[in-house]
């Protein structure tokens, strides 16, 4: 008799970036006759079945009086708090990744309950969860459960690495210890409660300053081999580095002929649906490369009709980016952590001007390893801007030098890897 087919939950932040991250992964168990689930906020409702999942819905807090856009919260606590983002990282602290794990904690707990009725209901032989706050509802369920880290490694902690969130180089650990005292100053507090509120529920304690477990069955990490970080201990058995998790279900893109006439390169300009939520900052980039000899491919995000292209540009408020990089010569790009590591599966240099979160991280390891620049983000010169876009598409040791790690990483597919994986886990619980 044939196995029974497995049914393996996928729980993504309600973000693009972890969704589309878990899209990929699901997509290969689904074409293996796996049950795939998602669960999504209500705000994301349709968006996942129509690429061919079932979803289950769920709040992260009390419904608005009006009706939502996927991941409309977060849009809106992006605008608000964008000012915070020309301040260095370490007043960033106080301002914003505090409130924002307050936001994302608050909305662990309210979620609880409906958590467990989803897997009550769903009895899964797995679940994946690429958020960076844990659920007490997961932990006790019973469930084998898988954790992704779809940003960057240092989320996953170790002293002898720059801290998360800081944005410091590797090789100077100048300012790493005040950094650390104001993160704990500012998170202390915060995470004793959410400590707190784990261990009633059932859960185990988190681990110092933490406020995710890790999975005692399999964790996962995107991030090339030749970006990664050398730790001062190795990471245990239950961890595994996927290169690159690159989805294969975006849509065709081709990029209209019109931008490659002239005697430039084609570039894609894209911060991220959350950061193309500061207009001010993406009409600037615009502009600036308005007056250049390339074209441009432009995601214009939710506020797309606040946008004025230029005359070199085409675009639209969401891009099949997985289809539009491997026809691209350069990116200009926030520092995500799938467009950085899509960015190498596709072998193509990168501009980084991070906004939050682990977006400094991402550039400062681009940079001080020479696969792109990292620029101000709200500081630069408009000619330094356009000379370092030039100076990077004449660099052909650069292009060689990431051409060898696209032909690696497209021969070792991660988001087969990851299913292979998660299958496992999965059978191992059937």
């Amino acid at each position: 008799m044939a196995a029974r087919a497995p049914t393996v939950v996928f729980f993504p932040e309600g973000a693009y970036g972890p969704t589309n991250n878990c899209v990929g992964i699901a997509d290969v168990l689904r074409r293996r006759g796996a049950r795939t689930v998602f669960v999504v906020e209500e705000s994301f409702a349709g968006t996942l079945e129509a690429k061919g999942f079932e979803e289950r819905l769920m709040r992260l807090g009390p419904p608005p009086e009006a009706e939502e856009t996927p991941g409309q919260f977060w849009k809106d606590f992006i605008r608000e708090t964008a000012p915070v983002f020309r301040k260095p990282t370490i007043e960033q602290l106080e301002a914003f990744i505090q409130p924002t794990w307050q936001a994302l904690i608050d909305g662990a707990k309210y979620v609880d309950d409906r958590l467990l009725e989803i897997f009550d209901e769903l009895e899964p032989d797995a679940v994946v969860e690429d958020n960076v706050v844990g659920f007490a509802a997961l932990l006790t369920s019973g469930v084998p459960w898988v954790r992704i880290v779809s940003c960057n490694p240092l989320e996953i902690l170790d002293e002898r690495l720059p801290p998360v969130f800081s944005g410091y180089p590797s090789d100077d650990p100048q300012g790493w210890d005040d950094f650390r005292a104001e993160y704990r100053r500012t998170h202390a507090e915060m995470h004793a409660d959410f400590d707190s509120f784990m261990q009633e529920r059932g859960a185990p304690p988190l681990g110092e300053l933490e406020f995710i477990h890790e999975s005692a069955s399999l964790n996962l990490y995107v991030y090339p081999e030749e970006a990664d970080y050398t730790r001062s201990r190795p990471l245990d058995e239950t961890w595994t580095r996927l290169d690159s998790c690159v989805r294969a279900t975006d849509e065709p893109y081709d990029v209209p002929p019109s931008l490659r006439e002239g005697s430039g390169n084609v570039l894609y300009l894209s911060l991220g649906s959350l950061g193309s939520a500061d207009t001010a900052l993406m009409q600037r980039l615009i502009d600036v490369l308005a007056t250049t000899e390339h074209g441009v491919v432009v995601s214009m995000g939710p506020q797309h009709d606040e946008l004025t292209l230029g005359p070199n540009m085409v675009g639209a408020e969401f891009l099949p980016q997985t289809s539009i990089l491997p026809q691209v010569d350069l990116v200009l790009t926030h520092g995500g952590n799938n467009t950085i590591t899509e960015s190498f599966h596709f072998g193509t240099p990168r501009v980084v001007l991070p906004l939050f979160w682990d977006q400094y991280d991402n550039a400062q390891r681009v940079d001080e390893l020479g696969f792109g620049t990292r620029l101000p983000t709200y500081a630069f010169d408009d000619r330094e801007l356009i000379g370092t876009v030039d100076r990077l598409l004449a660099d052909e040791g650069l292009r060689e030098r990431l051409t060898v790690i696209a032909s690696r990483l497209q021969a070792s597919t991660g988001t087969v890897r990851a299913a292979d994986l998660i299958e496992a886990v999965a059978r191992r619980a059937g």
